[in-house]
């Protein structure tokens, strides 16, 4: 229990997640005072330099671009004068930066910060806001404090538990059971469906499966996703009519951990011409950005030492395999493409080392 008057790492990390999206000021070890770009402020607000990604300054043709052999080391953008609420919003948001012109002259400099910059960088992303904050002069009284230190531990699958579990006839398979996932300072809960019965001598047929509210739910075009999903579920349920089971596992991990709103951001730079790779990263956002640790302690929690994993992706087999996991067989899963997602599937074919015929 911790003492009264004392804060937690993963207690001051989950309040640091809420500053952020309300808005307010954190704190980052000690040494930077950041308002977030995109919550934070309003037509009274300066600040003269703003700490984005180096991706986003190699995007902006910022001078003295250092970092272009280091992408993904943040950088600070010093101004020639106060950032104002336009030109700020610009450098925070790619989609903007189209629409108004920069009022520099701006460069782009490695801070001598790194691992606090790193973490506001994951902060912004775990919080699901762009991966900008303007830099206060001095530390404001009211700022949340949180350190480096306090993310790893927020981040520590060990506090991921079983919440709860029932059974859940679904149209695949009538014989499934939902388990779902909770970590106390962590508002995604994050489920498996178990199909058939499990069976300690056989591995399992498993699929991750990162949340997708545009493919899942509403039947999005644009990627592959809602019928990977259900084509998954009924490869489990025939190994299930033949003996063996599957899982799958679900994980809030949306847009691939870059979240809902960014992913619409990314869709909207792919209708004006860039790939999901380039539409990303001129976000400043990771390509990969899933929690793989997680689905490993899901893994864990179930019982499940070895598994056959169904994926077109060969980074997910390492990912899983440097987690502990014992990944027996890959398994291609690959569908038809479609008009709309042609160019999606061919970018994770050709950049990201998806195999796909």
């Amino acid at each position: 229990m911790t003492p009264p008057g004392t804060t937690s790492g993963t207690r001051r990390l989950a309040l640091a997640l809420d500053a952020l999206r309300h808005g307010w000021p954190v704190v980052v070890d000690g040494v930077l005072p950041l308002l977030p770009a995109e919550t934070g402020f309003g037509p009274a607000v300066t600040a003269p330099t703003m700490l984005i990604s180096a991706a986003r300054a190699v995007t902006l043709k910022l001078a003295n671009q250092r970092e272009a052999a280091v992408p993904e080391a943040p950088v600070q953008i010093r101004g020639a004068q106060p950032f104002d609420l336009v030109h700020a919003r610009a450098l925070a948001d790619p989609a903007l930066d189209l629409r108004f012109p920069f009022k520099g002259p701006f460069r782009a400099e490695h801070i001598d910060h790194g691992e606090a910059a790193r973490t506001a960088m994951e902060l912004a992303r775990l919080a699901g806001i762009l991966p900008a904050f303007l830099v206060s002069p001095e530390p404001a009284g009211e700022a949340q404090a949180v350190t480096s230190a306090d993310l790893a531990a927020w981040k520590d699958p060990a506090h991921l538990v079983i919440a709860s579990r029932a059974h859940l006839p679904v149209a695949a398979c009538e014989a499934a059971e939902i388990v779902a996932f909770r970590a106390a300072d962590d508002l995604r809960e994050h489920v498996a469906l178990v199909i058939g019965e499990q069976n300690g001598d056989r591995a399992p047929l498993v699929r991750l499966h990162s949340e997708c509210l545009t493919g899942d739910i509403l039947g999005s075009l644009k990627c592959d996703c809602g019928p990977q999903l259900h084509a998954a579920l009924e490869a489990m349920a025939a190994e299930a009519r033949a003996g063996g089971w599957g899982v799958l596992l679900y994980l809030r991990q949306e847009g691939r951990g870059i979240g809902l709103v960014n992913k619409l951001r990314a869709y909207r730079l792919q209708d004006m011409g860039f790939d999901t790779v380039e539409a990303n990263n001129r976000l400043g956002l990771p390509t990969e950005a899933r929690d793989f640790p997680v689905a490993a302690r899901m893994l864990a929690l179930l019982g499940v030492p070895a598994i056959r994993l169904m994926t077109n992706n060969p980074a997910k087999v390492q990912a899983l395999a440097a987690c502990g996991v014992e990944v027996a067989e890959r398994v291609q899963h690959q569908l038809p493409a479609n008009p709309h997602n042609e160019r999606y599937l061919a970018t994770k074919r050709d950049r990201t080392g998806h195999l796909l015929d």
